[in-house]
């Protein structure tokens, strides 16, 4: 029977970290360990990871390092046949860990296995949105770039051996040490590890058609974060592209487009319709592939930032609400039924 390890970063996340260690447990899938990497967390969490005795979990501390320093620690801890990094505020669905083992074992060809995700709130409610990559096979390095189809960082289940092939040492804290993440992002460095993943190793990414990962969404936020979001993507584009030139150079302005509207979409959920204007209208200038690749995403983002930017906020509301409700129920039909009803 194979053993995965579970790595969770910790930091400042005492409101959340007892429901995720809650979720791993209740996992119907029971060879693991879980690992946490106490991040030089100021708050209460660790104190409630040590409530749970359970002998399967360890905690590692280390001086704050951030999430991909947390978890390129708990891999160098990591004694499992299986990898997977949980964030402490995100949650499982009972039989996620049993269906990734069973796909990875299945699938010998396959380095990253995850699966489609559900978002809720700060108080663990359901939002009624998911994400759902467009496809979950077939995937070549130029579409992880562009579009990343693991989604979030709570999502994927990785073989040990394929992380073996990406490592790479460098001495940052005066020692040696092995490195598999790139600790020079703070954001987007899981993009930037599975696009390393798919551009110079033979592993394969494939999803599983079913919601596993249950993503927590912060309804604050900054259009400077968002921004700030972009910066960090763009980075990972242009170093990606320069590691391999040939194979994701001619993608490069489409990558970059796709963030562009990322950040668009995002600033509609903000409600920065100016900023969400001039990022809609930029990803257009940047690279029009995204109208002719996603003709129908593209358009509606390109929709929302203009209602956004001209609409009253009363008449808006009305109008995200009903598009909210289409959408959801647009995302519904693709889940599988059981799939559905188990969330």
């Amino acid at each position: 029977m194979k053993k995965v390890s579970v790595i969770i970063p910790v930091y400042n996340a005492e409101n959340y970290v007892a429901y995720t260690l809650q979720s791993l447990l209740d996992q119907t899938y029971k060879n693991f360990e879980a690992i946490i990497i106490d991040d030089g967390s100021p708050d209460n969490s660790i104190e409630l990871c040590k409530s749970f005795l359970d002998p399967r979990i360890k905690i590692v501390q280390q001086a704050n390092r951030g999430l991909p320093g947390a978890r390129n620690t708990g891999i160098r801890h990591a004694t499992g046949d299986y990898l997977s990094f949980l964030d402490a505020d995100d949650l499982w669905l009972p039989n996620k860990l049993e269906k990734h083992v069973e796909h990875l074992n299945n699938s010998p060809e396959v380095g990253i296995s995850f699966s489609y995700s559900a978002f809720i709130d700060g108080e663990g409610n359901y939002t009624g949105m998911y994400q759902i990559p467009r496809k979950i096979c077939d995937i070549t390095p130029p579409y992880v770039l562009c579009r990343n189809p693991v989604s979030n960082g709570s999502c994927a289940v990785i073989r040990r051996e394929t992380f073996e092939d990406i490592k790479f040492q460098d001495n940052l804290y005066g020692l040696e040490e092995d490195f598999y993440f790139d600790e020079s992002f703070r954001q987007a460095e899981d993009l930037e590890c599975w696009t390393r993943i798919a551009a110079h190793t033979d592993w394969k990414l494939e999803g599983i058609p079913e919601v596993l990962t249950l993503y927590r969404v912060n309804s604050g936020g900054l259009s400077a974060n968002a921004l700030n979001q972009l910066q960090a993507l763009e980075r990972v584009i242009d170093k990606s592209c320069k590691s391999a030139p040939e194979v994701l150079g001619p993608y490069k302005s489409l990558a970059t487009a796709y963030c562009m509207r990322y950040v668009a979409r995002r600033a509609v959920t903000l409600r920065d319709g100016s900023l969400a204007v001039d990022m809609v209208n930029q990803a257009m200038k940047t690279d029009w592939r995204i109208l002719a690749e996603e003709p129908q995403r593209t358009v509606l983002t390109l929709f929302a930032a203009y209602l956004l930017k001209v609409t009253p906020e009363p008449l808006y509301k009305r109008v995200e609400a009903l598009a909210f409700k289409a959408t959801s129920a647009n995302q519904s039909r693709k889940i599988p039924i059981q799939n559905r009803t188990a969330i």
